[in-house]
């Protein structure tokens, strides 16, 4: 069910609260009693980006606690935990540049044809022993990839896998859509 637009507002603030709270050191948001899409337990990412660069993305498939909770856990981690970031953390003085994505997830639905994937509609989960990775619906189309590639990359880049492990029988793919929103 799509978000409204009062839902994706309260999200964004909610994520605007947050990282402005991590980058400034004050004390996180919270909601007292989460009703409706931010009670539910939902996965999520919060993306950062200054002037279309990436400054942090960090998210969760699966949650532990209402929407609400995580979202604010998603927005702090992508300021202060995305390991592309530690020596270049982002700062106040960014904030007025910063671009907010929040991604609301839907669960992960497992396949034994990863190949059915529909460019630009899901993102990818992938599993093998201990490694694991995954990428947004749009980065495929973002950078024109076509399933094979996309699953080949998310392997390869992400899972730290050799590119073709999508297709061994042991390797788990999930499918999920998501619900991508900015301000």
């Amino acid at each position: 069910m799509p978000l409204s637009p009062q839902e994706r507002e309260q999200l964004h603030e909610l994520a605007q609260s947050a990282i402005e709270a991590a980058v400034n050191g004050g004390p996180l948001p919270t909601v007292a009693e989460p009703a409706g899409i931010l009670a539910e337990t939902r996965g999520c990412f919060v993306t950062l980006k200054n002037h279309g660069h990436l400054r942090g993305c960090i998210g969760t498939f699966r949650p532990a606690d209402p929407l609400a909770v995580m979202l604010v856990h998603m927005a702090r981690a992508a300021v202060l935990d995305d390991p592309r970031f530690f020596n270049n953390p982002v700062t106040a003085a960014e904030l007025p540049d910063l671009t907010v994505e929040v991604s609301i997830l839907s669960p992960l639905e497992p396949t034994d044809n990863p190949l059915s994937l529909q460019i630009g509609t899901h993102g990818i989960y992938i599993v093998s022993g201990a490694r694991s990775g995954c990428f947004l619906p749009e980065v495929a189309t973002d950078l024109h990839w076509d399933a094979e590639q996309f699953l080949s990359e998310c392997c390869a880049r992400k899972a730290g896998l050799p590119p073709d492990a999508w297709a061994d029988p042991d390797t788990q793919v999930f499918l999920f859509t998501s619900e991508k929103f900015s301000q």
